[in-house]
């Protein structure tokens, strides 16, 4: 599937499927956080992404 960028943010937009399950619970989390779900999800993957790379620069 092709990403394609908003013109205003410059940020990819992606389709996403989520079990329902899985679903329910970042909405949960999400309003726990005072954040939208596509909030919560990118929070995750950034957080995710930092740790790796934090993890992977230790000699």
């Amino acid at each position: 599937m092709p990403k394609e960028t908003t013109e205003n943010s410059g940020k990819k937009q992606i389709l996403l499927r989520l079990s329902p399950t899985l679903w329910k619970e970042l909405a949960g989390w999400a309003e726990d956080d005072f954040r939208s779900i596509n909030g919560q999800i990118e929070y995750l993957l950034t957080e995710c992404v930092r740790q790796r790379k934090k993890a992977n620069a230790k000699p």
